[in-house]
């Protein structure tokens, strides 16, 4: 099924590991990130452990002297820290019936994938674990977190089976609810210390997604990464068209102004509710547009631009 833009493929997602260079999620970011800021303190990354004190040198940062024993000495000490060595991501990867469009460039189900592959390698890279859960309208696949590159595979590849299932005419109906349940999964699987990453276009959110959301965060780092696609906001002047889902159709008349108005109102009102439960909560949110290279905004809101 070679379809670029349309479906993914292992190839494509391993490609991908190469370019995990310029960005990161750990709490140290670049001037220009998303998550410098306010937001460094809720993406925490990794703890700090105790390792010893010792003797100030030149060079040495003078937020780590240890004020109480300088003044006891009478000479600057330090205190030195070692980073904990574990961090697990668990990523949360929609590739329900919703995420199969596309006006440009990819379909938001692969943007989504490219995304979920970026976190993956980099995690892997600084030697944390990497869990997942990927779902579609029907099923979840649950990949506990585990430190090996054989584990991102898996990962991907499961990303990859939901990916090509997806078509315009797949048996069933497409779930909204589903998002709701796999958060409540996603809360069993992290119950502490994960950095959950939520890779969705946020279809079926509600009240209880808030409330799920909230659950999560409570003891968990939550990155939201918003796959979305400019044609989900405005409305082109295109005349009429019909529009389907697969079993339904419908004439659209988009040379109607009012049509369009009431479209843009409507799109501009989820978004809102998604950055409002968002600051809600200080989660960051990386907004990904399917129709524009992935890693590219991704180095553009997490690190710095490619030289």
């Amino acid at each position: 099924m070679d379809a670029p833009g349309v479906y993914t493929s292992l190839d494509e997602l391993v490609r991908l590991r190469q370019y995990t260079r310029g960005f990161s999620f750990l709490p140290r970011q670049p001037l220009h990130s998303l998550l410098a800021g306010r937001h460094a303190s809720r993406l925490r990354g990794r703890g700090l452990d105790f390792a010893e004190l010792r003797r100030y040198l030149p060079g040495d940062d003078v937020r780590t002297i240890d004020w109480r024993v300088t003044a006891r000495t009478r000479r600057p000490w330090v205190r030195i820290y070692t980073e904990e060595r574990d961090r697990p991501l668990l990523l949360v990867v929609d590739q329900r019936r919703h995420m199969f469009f596309g006006s440009r460039r990819a379909m938001k189900s692969v943007a989504a994938a490219e995304a979920a592959a970026l976190a993956a390698w980099r995690t892997l890279g600084a030697g944390d674990r990497v869990g997942a859960l990927v779902f579609d309208d029907a099923e979840v696949t649950e990949l506990r977190p585990q430190r090996s590159e054989a584990q991102v595979l898996r990962i991907l590849n499961a990303v990859v089976a939901c990916n090509r299932a997806l078509r315009v005419d797949a048996p069933g109906d497409a779930d909204p609810g589903m998002l709701n349940r796999v958060l409540a999964q996603a809360a069993r699987v992290a119950t502490h210390d994960h950095l959950v990453c939520l890779v969705t276009d946020g279809d079926g959110t509600d009240a209880a997604t808030a409330r799920l959301v909230t659950r999560l965060a409570a003891h968990n780092d939550v990155l939201l990464v918003a796959i979305h696609d400019v044609l989900e906001w405005t409305l082109p002047d295109a005349g009429r068209l019909v529009m389907g889902d697969g079993g339904r159709e419908l004439e659209v008349d988009t040379g109607d102004a009012d049509l369009r108005r009431r479209f843009a109102d409507e799109s501009t009102t989820r978004r809102a509710a998604q950055r409002t439960l968002a600051r809600q909560r200080e989660i960051p949110v990386l907004a990904v547009d399917a129709g524009e290279d992935v890693l590219a905004q991704v180095r553009r809101q997490l690190g710095r631009a490619a030289r």
